[in-house]
């Protein structure tokens, strides 16, 4: 079933072309740009250019701040939390890099 719109949708674009809005675009002619994700392009552009990060950046951004606080703890339980959870952002990153290629 077509979208209810799709007749306005099609006049609009015929005006356009008529207008000639469509002549002179840059690029045209030439081929589209590769992509390394085809089936995610979009959404990796949307991300890319709203400032948006991907998982294992944020993760790794965490693990850094855990580092800092474990080279500033001097406590022996904490230093072992911190040590745990270090171990544990590692996996979350590895994880986090695997389903982003």
């Amino acid at each position: 079933m077509d979208h209810p719109l799709i007749d306005l949708i099609n006049a609009k674009i015929r005006a356009a072309e008529e207008n000639g809005d469509f002549d002179n675009l840059e690029g045209a002619g030439k081929p589209l740009p590769k992509v390394d994700d085809p089936e995610n392009v979009l959404i990796n552009r949307l991300m890319k250019e709203n400032g948006a990060v991907p998982e294992f950046v944020t993760l790794s951004r965490e693990l850094a701040r855990l580092r800092e606080e474990l080279r500033e703890t001097g406590d022996r339980t904490r230093r072992r939390d911190i040590m745990t959870e270090m171990s544990m952002m590692d996996a979350k990153i590895a994880m986090a890099r695997k389903a982003y290629r």
